[in-house]
């Protein structure tokens, strides 16, 4: 078998297809929760902590260095903690999301199993069910 036609058929598996559109899907939603943290919820929350905006919080580890004509000879080092706490934000808020996601997959799975199925009747049990009715008729 050639490779060629090998990876024909590991790319048209059912499971790497259903991966590939999965991690589409996933990307286009941690852009969509991105923007919700970062657009609708840190907003209110840095008004109540008194107007902070969680990106502008770093501490400065090295001063930007400028000579004498103004122009910026190096950058300054900082530690850029408020990317951090968006990120981590960010994090719970999709875990969230997914928990949400599951736990709604898994009560729909439940109800499914939860109904019983209707009973099969064997050949033996119509032929015995026949012979009761039979001898309750006489």
């Amino acid at each position: 078998m050639s490779i060629i036609k090998e990876f024909k058929e590991f790319a048209t598996r059912g499971n790497v297809v259903e991966l590939a559109v999965g991690i589409v899907i996933g990307s286009a939603f941690g852009k969509i929760v991105s923007s919700l943290v970062t657009d609708v919820i840190m907003p209110p929350i840095g008004l109540l902590v008194g107007g902070v905006n969680f990106t502008d919080i770093k501490l400065t580890l090295k001063d930007a260095i400028i000579d004498s004509t103004g122009k910026l000879t190096s950058q300054a080092v900082t530690l850029n903690f408020g990317n951090f706490v968006q990120v981590i934000f960010d994090f719970v808020i999709v875990a969230f999301a997914i928990f949400l996601i599951i736990k709604a997959i898994n009560r729909m799975q439940r109800k499914n199993e939860e109904l019983p199925a209707a009973p099969v009747k064997t050949n033996e049990e119509i032929l015995l069910a026949e012979i009761r009715d039979l001898l309750k008729s006489k």
